[in-house]
């Protein structure tokens, strides 16, 4: 037996067994911060898995294996147009009104299928960060100052974070063959319109399954929210047309498939039961589907198999240490951080933009949390910092960020968007002074 190759074992074993042992499970803050966890994680699995993780699994793997690798790499590769690459990127939260966790799949497909590094990023800052809801939310409950700063900030952020990652990893930019995913039929030709139909049905149902409200009983957003599962609905039938037109799937298995999700969503009335229901119908038809649809079932299922296990390990530290939504306290004191808040300090927003970094929002969740650091006195420049870092970052996701692009990258991506958002905070802060 070779000793020095034992030794990391037995020093993991002890430094377990030393953590298990000097627990301080006797500490009321300590027990109330593993029910904080525990609370996190509850409300994330029935919140966000479902409804947002699952659906964006499905349309990753519709990147890898329906749309063509070349051309991802024409729009979104190193040696694309800039104007075309960041341009659809930037915008590209406008449309998806997702959290920094939901993005990261779709963050996958393009980058596996030969997206540079930096339009990649700047789809992957741009996602949670610009989403047209929160900016709408922002405004209205924040003030229009604030509104404004952080969609102006965000489209600004997700271009400039995204052209500094292609210049710092030029030398080895993504070429299409990073990750250990395999590569499906994706290259063989099928019509664009096509393939961008069933694209946009997976990603309509993405959409409008979780639109959040902006308040009031009026106006087109509040009246988009009112109807949303039946636009949900409407793009659910898109579904069924194009598993059949496109997929290739025959109709008289995909068809009762659909009449039972169907009947599971008028008889029960829950769209998360609908949901569960639809994502175990569509696996079954898949895996006994065509070849191409056995891939994209594999693609998705791998996603899955990848992302979840460190999603849920993030979530879990992030409620111990910050809290849960529900209100319970986590091992960092919530004063604590209200007065590190305070003022326009240059420290003041460096500490919103890690603590933003490493909380977890969900999508609209930032705002009212927000609304009560402000009235407990933080200032309006921390306020933007952490409006910035907050949504695009959170520790679930950058442990799942880690094991898609490295170390490497996913440190400077995070640097990146800490200190861009100090920096506009503390600028912000002065000029509303």
């Amino acid at each position: 037996m070779n000793i020095r190759d034992e030794l990391r074992p037995l020093l993991w074993i002890l430094g377990v067994f030393a953590l298990i042992w000097y627990l301080p499970l006797s500490l009321p803050l300590f027990q109330e911060a593993l029910l904080s966890a525990f609370e996190l994680g509850q409300w994330y699995a029935r919140e966000h898995v479902i409804l947002c993780l699952i659906p964006a699994f499905f349309i990753a793997g519709v990147i890898a294996v329906f749309i063509r690798k070349d051309s991802v790499i024409r729009y979104f590769g190193a040696e694309s147009s800039p104007w075309i690459a960041y341009s659809i990127a930037s915008v590209s939260g406008s449309v998806l009104a997702v959290c920094s966790c939901t993005i990261l799949p779709l963050f996958g497909g393009i980058y596996r299928r030969g997206a540079g590094i930096g339009p990649a990023s700047a789809f992957l800052y741009s996602g949670p960060a610009i989403n047209i809801l929160a900016v709408i939310l922002t405004a209205r409950v924040l003030g229009w100052q604030l509104g404004l700063a952080r969609v102006i900030f965000a489209v600004l952020f997700s271009v400039i974070i995204g052209r500094l990652m292609q210049f710092i990893f030029r030398k080895d930019d993504n070429t299409g063959s990073g990750g250990s995913m395999t590569v499906g039929s994706g290259e063989v030709e099928q019509p664009l319109h096509q393939v961008s139909l069933h694209f946009i049905m997976l990603t309509g149902i993405l959409v409008f399954a979780n639109w959040g409200s902006v308040g009031g009983d009026s106006g087109i957003w509040s009246g988009i929210y009112s109807a949303k599962w039946l636009i949900t609905g409407f793009f659910s039938l898109g579904l069924v047309f194009t598993l059949i037109r496109v997929v290739g799937l025959n109709s008289s298995t995909v068809l009762p498939g659909a009449a039972a999700v169907a009947g599971t969503a008028f008889i029960f009335q829950s769209p998360v039961l609908s949901f569960a229901a639809g994502t175990m119908v569509l696996s079954l038809i898949l895996a006994y589907g065509t070849e191409r649809a056995q891939e994209w079932l594999a693609e998705s299922w791998g996603f899955a198999k990848q992302i979840l296990p460190l999603l849920a390990a993030g979530v879990l530290a992030a409620g111990f240490l910050l809290g849960s939504q529900t209100g319970g306290r986590g091992m960092i004191p919530e004063s604590l951080i209200a007065s590190l808040l305070g003022g326009n300090s240059f420290g003041a927003n460096l500490f919103a933009s890690v603590a933003g970094a490493f909380m977890y929002f969900a999508t609209l969740t930032e705002i009212p949390i927000l609304q009560g650091l402000l009235k407990a006195g933080m200032g309006q420049g921390p306020a933007l910092a952490l409006l910035l870092a907050g949504p695009a970052l959170s520790l679930p996701s950058i442990l799942v960020m880690h094991s898609i692009m490295g170390t490497k990258k996913s440190a400077v991506f995070i640097v990146l968007v800490i200190g861009m958002a100090t920096l506009s905070g503390s600028l912000y802060g002065y000029i509303v002074q």
